[in-house]
This record gives structure tokens, sequence and C-alpha cells, in this order.
């Protein structure tokens, strides 16, 4: 396996960790009622106003261990380019990205179009938005096994 694809691999895991844990943790945290309140929006703007840091620092924390980690295993270092099969990679998986999130943007504006709850909005836009990370690094990962 090489170094991009065991890069992308620990950044999948990483993903589906950090969204699992902090979801749980912030709906056990939550009061009564607040997930399903059609006025209350002040717990689904704080959810993501604080997924947003929290994944940042935490991939970043996991990548530095993760590079650590790789050279003392394989004694390989972090390769200091990038050459264009990973910009082609990178930006076939951006655009399946940006399709996936797009596709869940306009599926969340439907529970506002229609008489369905407010909340299926934000709970659409956080799982698409992680919806799309996750199907991007599954298409770097794709394209760095089976090519362009």
């Amino acid at each position: 396996m090489s170094y991009q694809e065991k890069k992308v691999f620990v950044s999948i895991i990483s993903s589906i960790l950090i969204f699992t844990l902090y979801s749980l943790y912030a709906i056990n945290n939550a009061e009564e009622g607040s997930i399903t309140s059609a006025s209350d929006f002040s717990f689904w703007g704080s959810f993501i106003l604080v997924l947003l840091p929290v994944s940042i620092v935490a991939k970043i924390i996991i990548h530095i261990g993760f590079v650590i980690f790789n050279k003392i295993a394989t004694n390989e270092d972090e390769p200091s380019f990038e050459d264009e099969f990973d910009k082609i990679i990178e930006l076939k998986a951006d655009r399946i990205s940006l399709y996936v999130f797009f596709l869940g943007f306009l599926l969340s504006m439907v529970p506002l179009a229609t008489d369905l709850p407010t909340y299926l909005t934000f709970l659409l836009l956080i799982f698409f938005g992680f919806l799309s990370d996750l199907m991007g690094r599954i298409a770097q990962l794709y394209f760095y096994k089976k090519g362009v």
C-alpha cells in the first residue's frame, strides 16, 4: 500500500470516528426536546459550529500521529512533492464530494418547502456534509488503487 493510500485510509477511519463520537457526545448532552424542537435552532447551530473546529483539530492531530507512526514503522518519509497523478485524483475526488454535498443541500431544502419538521433540514445538511467528505476520500482511495 502506497503512502497516499495509507494516508487516505487513515483519513476515512478518522472521519468516521470523529463524526460518530462527536455526534454521540452532542446528542447525549442535549437538553430534552432541543433536538426535535421546531423553534429551537440553538442546538443545531452549536452542533455545527463546534463540529467544524473539533474535526479540524482532531484531523490535524491524527495526521501528525500518522506521519510519526509511519516514519517509525516503515522508515518512510512523507513525500515532499505532489505529482500530476496526485492532483488529478484529488480533483476527481473533490468533484464527487461536491456532487454529493450539492445533492444533500437540495434534499435538505425539502423539509423547508413542505410541512416536514425543520430539524430534518439540519440533520440532512450534517449527514450529507459528512457523507460528501467520506465519498471524496473513498473516491481517492479507489483512484489510487485502480488508476484514473
